[in-house]
This record gives C-alpha cells, sequence and structure tokens, in this order.
C-alpha cells in the first residue's frame, strides 16, 4: 500500500475508534504476556540442606535422607539422599514451591530418625521457602542410639484387635486390622454406624503410634451417654508401602499406586467380614470413610469410587499434591455423589495444600449435590494433635 493511500485510509476513520483499537491490542498483549509469565514455574526454589555436624559415633558410610511434607514423609526416599561434598559434608539439594514445609533426618527409617543429646524425640524443623535458600542444621543423635522406651498403652477396654494379620487378597499382602466397639455394645442388641480409618496405628494407642494418636477411643467413651456411638474400624498403613496403597494413580516420585486395589479391599473384603461378624448398620447413611494427609486422599477417593457405599467422609488435609488427576476424577465422578463430606485444612501446613483443597472443594461444589463444608484453620498444622482435636468436630458434624 502506498503512503497517500494509507494516509487516506487512516483519516477515514474517527480518531476515537483508532485509539479504542489501540488500546484493545495492547490490553490483549498485556493479557497474553500476563498469562505466559503466570504458567512459568517462577515460584521453585532451590533449597540447600547442609549438615553442619553429626554425632560423634556416627558411621561415615550411613546413608542420611530427608523425610518430610514435600515427599509424604517417607524416611527411606531415595529421591531425598544427601550426597557428599568433596570434604565428606552431607547436603541436599531440593526443588520446592514457595510455601511451609516440615521435616527431619533419618537414616532410612522412623527409629533412626534423628533426636536430642538425652535421646528425647525433637519436634519437626520447620521451612519457609520465599527464595532459593541455604539451611545450616546440626544432627545432635540418633534415636537408635538408645534403648527403646515401651510407650505405656493408651487403648481404651473398647478397642481390640480383629486380626494381626488379615490377610488383603486385592494386595496379596497382610495387615493388622483395629476395631472400637461402643461403651454399652455387649449389654445391647443395637446396631451401629461403622467409620472405617486408614493409619490405623494411629487412631487408638499412642503405644503403636508413630506421630501421635488421634484418640478416636476416648472420644467415643466420653460422648457415650450422648448416644454418639459408632464402631470404628482402623486399618493400618503399610509402612514403605503407604504411599502406594493410600494413591489410586501411579507416581513418578513413589511408584505404582494401588488405591484402587485398597479401597476395594474394604468394600469387597473388609465391610462384608465386620457387617458378617458385628451388629452394623450397613447402609450407605451409616458407613463412613475418614484418615489424614494420604489417608485423606484415599477416603476422597473411596467416596468418589464407591459413592453408593460410604455416605460420609471426613477428609482431612489430603495430599492432593502427590495425586493432580483427582481433580480430573472430581469431574468426571462428583455427581453421583450425595453425602456428607467434612474437608480440612490448616493455614500452617504447605499453603499448596491450601490452594488444592479450596481446589477440591470447589469443584465438588459445582458437580456434587453433597451436604459438605469446609474448616479452614489459621493455626492448624500436619500433625496428629491437630487431627485430634478436629476429630469430635468432624464427627459431630456429621450425625447432625
Amino acid at each position: 500500500m502506498r503512503s497517500e493511500s494509507f494516509a487516506f485510509f487512516l483519516n477515514s476513520f474517527d480518531p476515537l475508534i483508532i485509539v479504542s483499537l489501540f488500546l484493545f491490542m495492547l490490553k490483549t498483549i498485556l493479557v497474553i504476556a500476563t498469562m505466559i509469565l503466570t504458567a512459568s514455574p517462577m515460584t521453585r526454589y532451590t533449597v540447600i540442606i547442609k549438615i553442619d555436624s553429626l554425632p560423634k559415633y556416627h558411621s561415615s558410610g550411613s546413608d542420611i535422607y530427608v523425610a518430610g511434607s514435600f515427599n509424604g514423609w517417607n524416611p527411606q526416599d531415595t529421591r531425598y539422599r544427601f550426597q557428599k561434598d568433596a570434604k565428606g559434608n552431607y547436603f541436599i539439594k531440593l526443588s520446592l514451591d514457595d510455601g511451609n514445609y516440615e521435616y527431619k533426618i533419618t537414616r532410612g527409617g522412623w527409629d533412626k530418625v534423628e533426636c536430642k543429646r538425652d535421646g528425647e524425640s525433637i519436634d519437626n524443623h520447620l521451612l519457609k521457602v520465599e527464595s532459593g535458600m541455604t539451611v545450616n542444621i546440626s544432627i545432635e543423635e540418633w534415636m537408635d542410639r538408645f534403648p527403646p522406651k515401651p510407650k505405656a498403652g493408651t487403648a481404651s477396654k473398647n478397642v481390640h484387635i480383629i486380626d494381626t494379620s488379615f490377610f488383603m487378597p486385592q494386595l496379596k499382602r497382610a495387615r493388622r486390622v483395629w476395631i472400637y466397639l461402643p461403651e454399652n455394645y455387649k449389654n445391647s442388641k443395637k446396631h451401629y454406624p461403622v467409620l472405617y480409618m486408614h493409619d490405623g496405628q494411629n487412631v487408638f494407642d499412642e503405644a503403636t503410634a508413630y506421630a501421635g494418636e488421634w484418640g478416636v477411643d476416648e472420644y467415643f467413651d466420653s460422648v457415650h451417654e450422648k448416644e454418639i456411638q459408632s464402631i470404628v474400624v482402623a486399618i493400618d498403613n503399610g509402612g514403605i508401602k503407604r504411599m502406594n496403597e493410600y494413591c489410586p494413580y501411579d507416581m513418578k516420585k513413589f511408584g505404582k499406586g494401588e488405591g484402587n486395589a485398597y479401597i476395594d479391599f474394604i468394600v469387597k473384603t473388609l465391610k462384608p467380614f465386620i457387617d458378617k461378624h458385628y451388629r452394623t448398620l450397613k447402609d450407605k447413611t451409616n458407613t463412613s470413610v475418614a484418615g489424614s494427609s494420604m489417608g485423606g486422599l484415599i477416603s476422597f477417593y473411596a467416596i468418589l469410587k464407591y459413592p453408593e457405599v460410604f455416605g460420609g467422609a471426613g477428609i482431612f488435609s489430603p495430599s492432593l499434591w502427590v495425586a493432580p488427576k483427582m481433580f480430573t476424577e472430581i469431574k468426571a465422578k462428583a455427581s453421583k455423589v450425595n453425602s456428607k463430606i467434612y474437608f480440612y485444612v490448616g493455614k500452617m501446613e504447605d499453603e499448596k495444600m491450601v490452594q488444592d483443597m479450596l481446589k477440591a472443594f470447589e469443584l465438588m461444589s459445582k458437580y456434587s449435590k453433597s451436604e459438605m463444608t469446609l474448616v479452614i484453620r489459621d493455626d492448624g498444622k500436619h500433625n496428629e494433635p491437630t487431627w485430634r482435636r478436629e476429630f469430635p468436630l468432624f464427627y459431630e458434624w456429621m450425625i447432625k
């Protein structure tokens, strides 16, 4: 186009139109640029943890690992094993999103976790990631250097072990299964609702708990006179298999997901056994499931996979970060879910956990007709004492 023709072309338009077109194009460019910047992994940071000192009798050939909220608290995760620099000092580089994390150092197991000089347990290390950073820590002692201190059992008289080796045909392995029977179970002919829980080691007894117990038995013992009663069935986690059994999808970091088979075990093997041998209310309204962290994730999945079986769920601090496919699962299956669901997360957990919970709740609200509540506590941490405090609020909301 010749210059005089172009000038005529411009002159044929109102100047306001030209300005409007220019502003529209500028706005479009800015939106696209923002989208590109937002999509970029700008909040991923390198965090280096260095160990400044080790116990006097530490074996120089020992492998050391970090276990925390960023890897499902796996104490022997090879992806989180420390390396050594030229001087023989231990260090590890982590790639983490900004947010809050907790962690501890181990030599490959919770019996070999770091501790104080006198053998007492230490609190989790706290890590607030806002930029690339280096953290220097000292290990005072290792727990296995001290004779084990037997914990006093805290399970109430109403807690029993069904089997120390209950066979799980869907997974071809066995597991300890616990049961809590209401205070007046023996002296009545009443039938009771049933709550299924994961991480059974932590549900009833401090002696078996690896991170503190929920005190579920103490709670039900204390409220039985109010007619708040339930049978509670708790399945131990599988230790190194915990991440796999509590996730329905294969994971790059942790391997094959076995959550499908695990939930099938509860629905097709364990529930029929419980219904046959105990006085239960078998219907959906009186069958619920609950758990925290990975146990919260698999409880969420259970109610999506078997909406006709589970009429309620307590989903505490679910590890949705390890299973992004859950959001697709919600869109596909939530329309069939019509239950009571209690979502809980704490602001003192990983910030992404709060964001993921909000996203999941939004999707459930959009696609499901379930009665739901979302509880976000300012002081909520990712630990058993927090979930123990929340449990009565969850259960009493469930039975309203």
